[in-house]
């Protein structure tokens, strides 16, 4: 059956659901899938700002799949960048901060 998730909170929800449907505890889930008990937590509670790979591997964990319901348009364009590849992010650049006192 489909779930239109339009909020974290819905897919907290769908998640805290399937969790004990399958009767597992929060810590257990979270240590199979190698987060943490604290992340689980979060993210069944609709947390807006976790790490999303995070949130996948959840998601695989626990059985879940995620999809997109898209037009055949927007299909095409993304089957293309699928062979195409895409860039990868340019490295952060990371500044120094001078210590107080220095020049």
């Amino acid at each position: 059956m489909k779930i239109k998730i339009t909020k974290p909170q819905d897919l907290g929800l769908l998640i805290r659901a399937t969790r004990k449907h399958q009767k597992l505890r929060l810590d257990d889930v979270a240590g199979s899938a190698g987060l943490g008990p604290v992340f689980v937590r979060e993210v069944e509670r609709g947390k807006e700002t976790v790490q999303f790979g995070r949130v996948i591997k959840l998601l695989q964990e626990l059985g879940i799949e995620l999809s997109a319901d898209v037009t055949d348009d927007v299909l095409a364009n993304f089957e293309k960048l699928q062979v195409e590849g895409v860039k990868p992010l340019p490295p952060k650049r990371r500044f120094s901060v001078p210590k107080a006192g220095s020049v």
